[in-house]
């Protein structure tokens, strides 16, 4: 994450059969701490489409794992995944998917992986470092589709930003680079040790680029579903993409609950702009475009500036009408990302200069779960589940 970024008649027992996974059905006895309005929330989206989920114990506002715990951890390790479940994150965003030489999906933030492994120290991959227009920006380093998965096992994860997680750096090198399929195997594991299901939310990476060089990454992803048995609509697996195009294709190919991607007011989607489509995000959050959204996606995932834009001295603003409008969709929004760190946070929540001080990240999360939203990406899981607890409380 952190990138760019009317339903017809024979669409919609599927379309609200995803809505349900995805809205929170019923909070079960293990969700009575966050109070009545919490549970009151839940159990009025299970009214409106009657029909249950293993999503049924997400609370509302849910807390999803960014990458993890990566406020902690290198992002995208099972290190990362581990400790988001034991801190108590509801999801986990266990996957940005990207393809290798062979044709394997594994888990990194981007395609790119000198600023998230240790991929320079290896003078055997010296050669591998190249420039590559990646949607239509130029970047250099190395990049997966460039290395098999036998290769790629040899490295190990990195901190991306140890200038805000100087902490982070301490567990470098302590981690290889996850498959998607190990994932899997994972979620299945965690769910029989802690005695409840593990939800997970996975996201196809630049998939316009990885098509164009040959790799299907819906495709890959469906196949890896299929082979697991999570490719329905009561599977514990939510799909987003900043690629509209990308949900529409999964939409076709698989079950599961539908989220998409929307990056900062005024950008255009990769696939639009390869395909000459004129739309931004602008029109895609507006009454008519939420309602083309709904038509084969449950959800959507707004940066937090379309919740509440920014002034110019970066303290918030009014809150849009966006969390009204997409619910009036029938869309669920998971906007991303809260962090503690102070150059993460709104001007007025921040505390000091320094890049790797925590700010009043409580006060953040309670000014964002004030606009109704369903739920928030964070990297500090434990964070939002006490500021949840504080919100739903009063």
């Amino acid at each position: 994450m952190d990138t760019q970024a009317t339903q017809g008649p024979n669409e919609r027992g599927r379309g609200t059969g995803r809505r349900a996974l995805l809205g929170a059905a019923v909070l079960g006895a293990g969700a009575a701490a966050l109070g009545s309005a919490g549970t009151a929330r839940a159990a009025g989206a299970a009214g409106a489409t009657g029909h249950g989920s293993v999503l049924k114990g997400l609370p509302v506002p849910a807390i999803i794992g960014h990458r993890g715990s990566s406020g902690y951890r290198p992002e995208h390790t099972f290190g990362s995944y581990q400790l988001a479940l034991d801190l108590g994150a509801d999801i986990v965003e266990a996957g940005d998917l990207v393809p290798t030489k062979d044709g394997h999906l594994v888990c990194r933030h981007e395609p790119e992986i000198g600023g998230t492994t240790n991929v320079a120290d290896h003078p055997e991959f010296a050669a591998r470092r190249t420039t590559k227009l990646l949607d239509g920006v130029s970047i250099t380093g190395w990049f997966t589709e460039d290395f098999t998965l036998a290769e790629l096992k040899t490295l190990r994860a990195i901190e991306r930003i140890p200038a805000n997680r100087p902490h982070n750096t301490l567990y470098n090198g302590r981690w290889e680079i996850p498959t998607f399929e190990e994932v899997l195997r994972w979620q299945d594991e965690q769910t029989r040790k802690r005695g409840k299901q593990v939800l997970i939310y996975p996201e196809t990476k630049h998939p316009t680029y990885f098509r164009a060089l040959g790799h299907d990454v819906e495709h890959l992803l469906a196949t890896s579903l299929r082979r697991h048995g999570k490719d329905g609509k009561n599977a514990p697996v939510l799909i987003q993409s900043f690629e509209p195009t990308s949900i529409q294709r999964l939409n076709k190919l698989v079950g599961n609950p539908l989220v998409v991607l929307l990056s900062g007011t005024g950008t255009r989607p990769w696939d639009f702009v390869s395909t000459g489509d004129p739309r931004t995000v602008d029109d895609l959050i507006t009454p008519k475009g939420l309602a083309e959204l709904a038509r084969y996606a449950q959800g959507i995932g707004p940066t937090l500036d379309l919740v509440i834009p920014k002034n110019a001295d970066g303290t918030l603003a009014a809150p849009s009408a966006l969390v009204a409008d997409a619910h009036r969709a029938g869309l669920v929004l998971h906007p991303y990302t809260m962090r503690n760190e102070n150059p993460f946070l709104p001007a007025e929540f921040r505390k000091g200069t320094a890049a790797d001080a925590y700010g009043d990240a409580f006060g953040a999360f309670r000014t964002y779960f004030a606009t109704g939203i369903d739920g928030v990406f964070t990297d500090n899981a434990d964070t939002g589940l006490l500021a949840r607890a504080d919100f739903v409380n009063g």
